[in-house]
């Protein structure tokens, strides 16, 4: 496999490794939460980013971080308020990110040709400013999902209780749904804003057919998601395919083999007495 010593087969082993980490950290916990889809509702606020980063003529990814954070707190402080419940919430964030995204992108000569590398990832033209800009991202995701473990999954648990306990729920739900949508835009890249979901909920849920107990799920789905990202990458070359879409479906491949083993476990553990 002499390709992986070319310099752009390098760098997206890299941004593989970083998204493989930081996009199944934070999906354990909006799995714990219910909020599996809140991954594509947030992609689709950060193609609003995109798509204003063109029409200005900014960095894509600086306009995406901050459009889809403001859109997470926004969507947070409403949730919290109790005006609107999550179903709601999330169907804001999809049918405003794409009404905006495709709004912003209709105003740009020839946007849509330069949205389709977000929309589907392109791993593999990572340059290494943009590796910069994932290792930092992907370092302040880790950072927060590991170092506020406790605390996060005890609002993720139970809020009241956590309420009582005298944390702060609310900020800690405004990190998490800050956090999540930097992940968003970190994985974009790697997998396209239609797919970065899958990286959020799919390794987690993989995990979760072996696993007991929130810390191993959570150790599990990272090492699954670095797994599935760089035998992406690795595979996608030589058989030329996109490397974003066989990412996904390493990921279900894999939760496919779990569910399976999960099944076969079940059925050889001895009956109770």
């Amino acid at each position: 496999m002499s390709y992986l010593a070319l310099p752009f087969i390098q760098k997206a082993l890299i941004a593989a490794v970083l998204v493989g980490l930081a996009a199944p950290a934070v999906g354990t916990y909006l799995v714990q939460r219910r909020l599996a889809l809140m991954g594509d509702g947030l992609g689709h606020v950060a193609l609003t980013g995109v798509a204003l980063g063109f029409l200005l003529g900014t960095s894509p990814v600086l306009t995406a971080v901050i459009v889809a954070a403001l859109g997470a707190t926004v969507v947070e402080l409403v949730r919290a308020q109790g005006k609107a419940s999550g179903d709601v919430a999330l169907a804001m964030l999809f049918y405003g990110g794409i009404a905006g995204g495709v709004l912003l992108i209709s105003l740009e000569p020839g946007g849509n040709t330069n949205l389709l590398i977000y929309l589907f990832g392109s791993i593999l033209t990572v340059t290494t400013e943009d590796l910069y800009v994932i290792a930092a991202l992907a370092g302040g995701v880790l950072l927060v999902a590991i170092g506020l473990r406790r605390q996060l999954f005890s609002v993720c648990q139970d809020e009241e209780f956590a309420r009582v306990s005298g944390l702060p729920v609310q900020l800690l739900n405004i990190i998490l749904a800050v956090t999540a949508a930097l992940t968003v835009t970190v994985a974009m890249r790697v997998v396209g804003l239609l797919l970065v979901s899958a990286l959020l909920v799919v390794p987690v849920a993989a995990a979760q057919q072996l696993t007991r107990g929130f810390a191993a799920t959570m150790a599990m789905a990272m090492a699954i998601g670095v797994l599935v990202t760089v035998g992406g990458v690795v595979m996608s070359y030589p058989i030329d395919v996109g490397p974003g879409a066989l990412i996904v479906v390493l990921a279900i491949a894999v939760f496919g083999l779990t569910s399976l083993l999960a099944v076969l476990r079940g059925r050889l553990r001895p009956a109770p007495a």
